[in-house]
């Protein structure tokens, strides 16, 4: 992100590898930047601790506080020795007054953040395994370039890893699937890129778990 933030350094806060900036369903008024390091997003489903992101330097959380004025929807972990923008209403709005142009900017960066959030907990409400990796597919192909509407094919930069993440589930078992969607001739594993043969497929396999779910 290409912000000049250095006026900003009396916001700044240092969290340690592994400190808790902030627990799931704690009141929450402050939003962060993450200056240097990196931040683990986690999230309690079924009594299970679930990866929902991992957010790099430049990235933005903890706003919904400030948009929304709920309890923390999720747990923040620094996963390296991070440091930190920390903005609460107050400051928030003199940097609104203050300088709109980078305000413009971190407001842009809010839209984009909550889509992304929510997108992926549509992921992770999903109970089928398979249809979590799937619809982690459909989640990477809404963000690329459009493509000619006939070209089913879609080629994804990414490694097996990240799909595991994205798809809360644990390394091995995003493998299996993986591998079991490459039996199938569904998808096609490289070192540097997953191949999916149609996207559309992944599509109606998706809609079907959703629409089974809300029927049960």
């Amino acid at each position: 992100m290409s912000l000049d933030m250095s006026i900003f350094n009396r916001f700044a806060k240092t969290y340690q590898k592994g400190d808790i900036i902030f627990c799931e369903h704690e009141p929450g008024d402050t939003f962060y930047l993450i200056q240097s390091g990196r931040v683990q997003i986690v999230k309690i489903m079924d009594n299970i601790e679930k990866n929902i992101d991992i957010l790099q330097p430049g990235e933005l959380f903890g706003e919904m506080a400030i948009l929304e004025q709920a309890p923390r929807s999720a747990t923040a972990i620094a996963l390296d020795n991070v440091k930190l923008l920390e903005f609460n209403r107050e400051n928030f709005d003199i940097l609104m007054q203050g300088n709109p142009a980078i305000a413009l900017k971190l407001l842009k960066l809010f839209t984009k953040r909550i889509y992304d959030q929510k997108r992926r907990f549509m992921i992770l409400t999903l109970e089928d395994d398979q249809a979590r990796i799937a619809d982690v597919f459909l989640m990477l192909a809404e963000t690329q370039p459009t493509q000619d509407e006939g070209e089913d094919e879609r080629v994804f930069n990414t490694s097996e890893d990240d799909i595991g993440h994205w798809a809360g589930m644990s390394p091995d078992q995003c493998r299996q699937i993986l591998n079991h969607f490459a039996t199938q001739r569904r998808i096609e594993i490289f070192p540097d890129r997953i191949v999916v043969r149609n996207i559309n497929d992944f599509q109606r396999f998706v809609n079907s778990k959703r629409k089974s779910q809300h029927q049960d």
